[in-house]
């Protein structure tokens, strides 16, 4: 395997379901990124790590990569949704799975 397979495999596993009461503190301090399920949270998570700055700006103005909105973190909140979540520090990245 070459370094960037090993580094996406490794990001794929520290991937996990979490609930929301353990990312609102990350919330409140603007450390939170939602990440669209048009691209996938490992892949985000892997271009952040690699500081690609044309892919995030892409993918930041077409809106799938993101701050959590406060009306997410009010959804997320009252427990209904699956979140899933991987650390590139100083970001979490999250998304909500359907």
């Amino acid at each position: 395997m070459n370094n960037k397979t090993d580094k996406w495999h490794a990001l794929h596993a520290e991937t996990a379901v979490i609930g929301w009461e353990d990312l609102e503190r990350f919330f409140a301090r603007g450390n939170l990124l939602r990440v669209s399920t048009d691209i996938g949270l490992v892949d985000a998570a892997f271009e952040i790590a690699a500081d690609n700055k044309l892919v995030i700006e892409k993918w930041t103005s077409n809106g799938y990569l993101a701050g959590v909105s406060n009306e997410e973190a009010s959804l997320w909140a009252k427990g209904e949704s699956e979140l899933w979540s991987v650390i590139v520090l100083p970001w979490i990245l999250v998304q909500h799975r359907q």
